[in-house]
């Protein structure tokens, strides 16, 4: 695919190609020749040469120490998989970086860099110890931003929530609709569907759900809704704070975290509160026993340690005590 005015030159793509780089290939497909470039007008022989001495250096790979180069522009990828880094790790080890990154002069850092794209694979090629083939260009944050979104719609592999995530980083860097949707690739009305679920979410939520592959708009709006039901953004940060949420694929966090949001609690029921004893006493005011009156039944409870043998006594006549007692209340009944 070829440029959009963002790199104004290109390599020429090699004549042949090891078999096994498709990991390399889905980071960033290689570019086009493209057209030779009309040279602005030199101010003087000085002029001249350093217009020339810029230009061949902006056509040339070069190769530079991994540690000289600093992170830049916006987050377009919420996790690496890891067997796909592992995957292109293998590649470059094997067969070489085929497929250069592109750079740009640290802004105040003199002698360092800042990438643009090709973060996976300078990750790997840091772990591999080696340095990274790169171009340098000369860009300023806006056409850094460009360059940067129109490298991410050649690459088949971002998820929709990538993209909806790099696009909300970019509003609120302050970037207009027009120049968002310009970056993507897409019209404003798809900007503005991107952006009510990018928004909907922080950063580090997301990171730790992952890119989501299988998962479009319409399941990201209901984990939004879902996370504004009471309850529902704690039940979710309550498993994702679980060292058994990292185990699983993106997908499956997804799905996790969306049914622990919209899961009402169960109602809580409070148990009536336990019926208090009531002390029959003797004449003499002496406690003998505890009766208690429950939705069960009626319970006596009498004291082994204060009966003086009361207890035992009552054991043995209790069946005729009872049967009295029973007597007693149905003449009552009859009389009433």
């Amino acid at each position: 695919m070829a440029r959009k005015g963002i790199l104004t030159t290109a390599i020429n793509k090699p004549t042949s190609q090891p078999t096994g780089l498709a990991a390399q290939s889905t980071d960033k497909p290689a570019a086009k020749p493209a057209a030779p470039i009309a040279r602005m007008r030199p101010r003087g022989a000085v002029g001249a040469l350093q217009s020339s001495l810029t230009k061949l250096q902006e056509n040339a790979v070069q190769e530079i120490d991994c540690a000289l180069i600093d992170d830049a522009g916006y987050e377009d990828r919420l996790g690496l998989d890891s067997g796909a880094q592992r995957q292109l790790t293998e590649s470059l080890r094997i067969y070489g970086q085929q497929v250069p990154v592109l750079l740009r002069p640290h802004p105040k850092q003199t002698g360092r860099y800042e990438i643009v794209y090709g973060r996976r694979r300078l990750q790997a090629l840091k772990g591999l110890g080696q340095p990274v083939k790169a171009l340098v260009r000369q860009l300023d944050d806006h056409a850094l931003v460009m360059a940067q979104g129109q490298e991410n719609t050649s690459r088949q592999d971002l998820s929709f929530i990538e993209k909806a995530s790099f696009a909300a980083q970019l509003q609120e860097a302050g970037y207009e609709r027009q120049t968002i949707a310009a970056a993507l690739s897409i019209d404003q009305p798809m900007v503005s569907r991107m952006l009510k679920v990018g928004t909907a979410f922080p950063l580090p939520f997301l990171r730790q759900i992952g890119s989501a592959p299988g998962i479009g708009r319409e399941r990201w709006m209901a984990l939004a809704k879902a996370r504004e039901l009471a309850g529902g953004a704690s039940r979710a940060a309550a498993l994702m704070s679980r060292p058994e949420f990292l185990t699983l694929e993106s997908d499956a966090r997804f799905e996790a975290v969306l049914a622990a949001a919209e899961t009402k609690p169960e109602a809580q029921v409070t148990p009536p509160a336990r019926a208090k004893p009531r002390t029959l006493r003797s004449d003499d005011g002496k406690a003998l026993a505890d009766l208690r009156k429950t939705t069960k039944g009626l319970t006596l409870n009498i004291p082994s340690r204060t009966a003086d043998g009361f207890d035992e006594w009552f054991n043995t006549h209790a069946e005729a005590l009872v049967s009295e007692l029973h007597n007693r209340w149905k003449d009552q009944r009859t009389d009433d």
